[in-house]
């Protein structure tokens, strides 16, 4: 019988599993080329890339595109009427309104108007971004296949409704590398809602690396105590003692490496050296002393608050600028399915402006031409009301069929709203982008083929859009 170790070799396998004198070499050139920045994997980038980083703004739990973006005022003539047949077709609902009797319409309490060149859309809840429309990219017609929020955020962010594939930004950590060597590829940060409603959990799968390798997960940085667990010396410990460790532990690591072939070794050493870095890297990240009071007046009150969007927001620019590859922001308490009006007013007045503040600042630091900026949510809202319907207050299910997101910076061209939806915002009537379109999108920005990053798992080549997907060139520059 064949040794399993041997069939599933890899080029870092044969090398360590060679003449010992050529195992030990290739993996010191190994750690070498990890302890500076990674470039990612031969012949990548595809093509000439237009964005160099990517900032994701997830806001989780599926803002209302009907009272943000997607206006309907012919709604108000069908308030309080049951949702049409013709226009539900007898398509799937969550069990949360599954056993409402009638699915009566809700029109937005909210006011729009019409903002930048092109005139687009914009709810009186995003002033801020209202001023900002001309540098954004603005789709209405996103659908998903998942109608609940944990198989929706795990398909918008690993192209698979199961657990376990690697999140997006894990595959850009895989596929590119780094281009910082004090910093993770892939950063996280997390903050909670602005509104009364309790939150939809996250789970650290979410920014997970599946069956890649796991030096390309996910780095939660924390918003209280240490930025990153376990990352400064315990008591009594000092530099000098901390190196010396690392070393006696890399040595130790590497006869098992020689052992095993197992590359995860690799990445426990190159990961502990990450780590030491970092001790120098991630104080200087987190300190704002140097930020200008300009610097905090864009991004709002909340900015000098750890935490908060606001603080999030700006912290991803300062990773942004030190080149963090993949910068991905959860926002949490987008789930309204009561009391809309309240909630909804809270969460916009906490991240209005610091969304629309990453554009202004980005632009004007010159970063935003080779920095894509991604901001939506899982899925969108039902025009129909959950629970009771009043004259100020209502409350959406779930809704999978359309919703909007927003794109700017590298790549994109700004100023255009792409897709139409129908009277209710309940079906896409022309130009549809599917979640594994946009990541197709995401990539080709990059500079990656979709359909050619790959990794043969199990016997099967995987890839993030699945067997799906393709480029919405209408969007690019």
């Amino acid at each position: 019988m064949q040794d399993p170790v041997l069939l599933a070799q890899t080029r870092r396998h044969f090398f360590s599993r060679t003449a010992k004198g050529i195992g030990t070499a290739a993996l010191a050139s190994l750690l070498e080329r990890d302890a500076q920045a990674s470039s990612g994997l031969p012949g990548l980038p595809h093509h000439t890339a237009k964005a160099k980083r990517v900032l994701f703004l997830h806001q989780s739990g599926g803002p209302s595109q009907i009272d943000l973006f997607d206006y309907k005022p012919q709604m108000t003539k069908h308030q309080g009427v049951d949702l049409p047949a013709s226009i539900r077709m007898g398509q799937r609902i969550t069990g949360m309104t599954s056993g409402q009797s009638t699915f009566p319409v809700a029109s937005t309490v909210f006011k729009f108007a019409q903002h930048g060149q092109q005139g687009a859309w914009v709810s009186e809840l995003l002033p801020h971004t209202a001023k900002v429309i001309d540098q954004l990219c603005v789709i209405k017609s996103m659908h998903t296949d998942a109608i609940n929020h944990d198989p929706a955020i795990t398909f918008i962010q690993s192209g698979s409704q199961q657990p376990g594939r690697p999140s997006m930004g894990a595959w850009v950590s895989y596929g590119l590398g780094s281009e910082n060597d004090t910093l993770p590829a892939y950063v996280v940060l997390i903050s909670q809602a602005n509104a009364v409603n309790n939150d939809q959990p996250l789970f650290s799968r979410l920014w997970g690396n599946g069956f890649l390798p796991s030096s390309h997960q996910g780095v939660k940085f924390r918003s209280g105590g240490d930025p990153v667990l376990y990352l400064s010396d315990p008591p009594g410990v000092d530099k000098n003692t901390r190196r010396q460790m690392l070393d006696a532990v890399a040595k130790i690591n590497q006869i098992k490496h020689e052992s095993y072939a197992d590359p995860e070794i690799e990445t426990r050493i190159a990961q502990y050296e990450m780590a030491y870095r970092m001790q120098t890297s991630v104080p200087d990240l987190m300190d704002l002393s140097k930020e200008p009071e300009s610097t905090f007046d864009l991004y709002g009150p909340q900015a000098r608050k750890p935490g908060t969007y606001a603080a999030n927001c700006l912290l991803a620019r300062r990773l942004l600028e030190r080149n963090v590859r993949f910068v991905q922001l959860y926002h949490r308490g987008w789930d309204q399915h009561g009391d809309l009006p309240r909630d909804l007013s809270l969460q916009c007045r906490g991240t209005d402006q610091p969304s629309a503040a990453l554009v202004t600042d980005l632009k004007q630091r010159g970063l935003l031409d080779d920095t894509l900026i991604v901001w939506g949510g899982e899925f969108g809202r039902t025009v129909y009301c959950q629970g009771r319907l009043t004259d100020t207050n209502y409350g959406r299910d779930h809704h999978p069929r359309n919703f909007t997101m927003w794109l700017a910076g590298g790549g994109i061209k700004g100023g255009q709203v792409i897709g139409e939806t129908d009277d209710f915002s309940y079906n896409i009537t022309k130009d549809p982008v599917h979640v594994h379109d946009l990541q197709a999108t995401i990539l080709h920005c990059l500079g990656v083929d979709h359909k050619r990053l790959t990794y043969k798992y199990q016997g099967r080549h995987f890839r993030l859009t699945d067997v799906h997907g393709e480029v919405v060139n209408r969007i690019l520059a």
